[in-house]
């Protein structure tokens, strides 16, 4: 193994150690210097030194009296020997600062009291917001209330309209089937009379068979033959003809048979299609022809034929 492989798990080497010797030896030679400075300030000579500065007169008192003896004049004191002066000591050496390690300046924290205000304001504006939505939310639900009743009064609306519909319409088919009735009724009591009318004559007819007047090989029940004339027919047939109202083609000629009932006096009752022209044009001109003739002419012999057939033809 190499001698200089470090151990995986040993501590990383530290370091800046060439700097801390240059340190080192740069202290040791500062220190040096100053004992040797100190040693050659002690070999040195002392100068005793001193100065005096006048600043006034020296004071003088009075002569004595003539008989009293002349006092001895006062010795000046000695002047005080200077202070040494004392030398001064050499700078310390100069401390080697560390590099400084950077540092790593906080976020600046916010005084308390904007802290504070921060945190009400935006308690302020959340509350502000819950207060907008709540209203929103309120707008929007009274919204669909008012959207709910209007459906629900359309609804309500629509359906008394579809019931008032009804109502009608049962009214309505109420009255057609009561005029239906009514007219239902109103013919059977007219087929009740005809038939009526039919067995009155039966009767006759059975009371008067000794005296009929028809030959052996008459097949009829009446006393005698009874029927429209000759000229019945055309009568009829003239007086109906120019109510007939029709636009269409008439080369073809269409023929039409038509059952007409009438009362004794000659009013049209009914009428009814007995065979088709094959045009329905032809057939529906001449039963509105019919209905609107609303009687016919009475026969020779003063009578009008209960129930007739009559043959109309476009061309005739």
């Amino acid at each position: 193994m190499k001698q200089n492989e470090r151990h995986e798990f040993a501590p990383p080497p530290t370091g800046g150690l060439g700097r801390s010797f240059m340190v080192a030896v740069f202290a040791h030679l500062l220190l040096l210097a100053a004992l040797t400075w100190g040693i050659q300030w002690k070999k040195e000579s002392k100068t005793m030194t001193a100065s005096a500065e006048l600043w006034s007169a020296v004071p003088q008192e009075a002569a004595p009296a003539a008989n009293s003896p002349e006092p001895p004049a006062p010795t000046p004191p000695e002047p005080a020997p200077p202070e040494p002066v004392k030398p001064t000591p050499p700078p310390p050496p100069l401390p080697i600062k560390p590099e400084p390690e950077p540092k790593v300046e906080p976020k600046p924290v916010p005084p308390p009291s904007r802290v504070a205000a921060d945190i009400a304001l935006k308690k302020e504006k959340e509350k502000k917001e819950q207060e907008k939505k709540a209203a929103e939310l309120e707008k929007k639900k009274k919204a669909e209330r008012e959207a709910k009743a209007l459906e629900d009064k359309e609804r309500e609306k629509k359906k008394l309209a579809d019931a008032e519909k009804r109502k009608q319409a049962e009214l309505l088919a109420k009255e057609k089937a009561k005029a239906k009735a009514k007219e239902e009724a109103k013919e059977e009591a007219k087929e009740a009379q005809r038939a009526e009318t039919r067995r009155v004559e039966n009767l006759k007819r059975m009371q008067g068979m000794a005296g009929a007047s028809g030959d052996e090989n008459a097949k009829g029940t009446a006393l005698k033959s009874s029927g429209p004339s000759a000229s019945y027919a055309g009568r009829v047939i003239a007086r109906i003809k120019p109510n007939i109202t029709f636009s269409g083609d008439r080369s073809a000629n269409p023929v039409a048979m038509v059952d007409v009932r009438t009362s004794p006096d000659g009013t049209i009752v009914g009428s009814k299609l007995f065979k088709s022209s094959g045009n329905k044009a032809w057939d529906d001109a001449v039963l509105r022809a019919i209905e609107k003739t609303e009687m016919l002419p009475r026969d020779t012999d003063g009578q009008v034929p209960s129930e007739l057939r009559i043959t109309f033809s476009a061309k005739d």
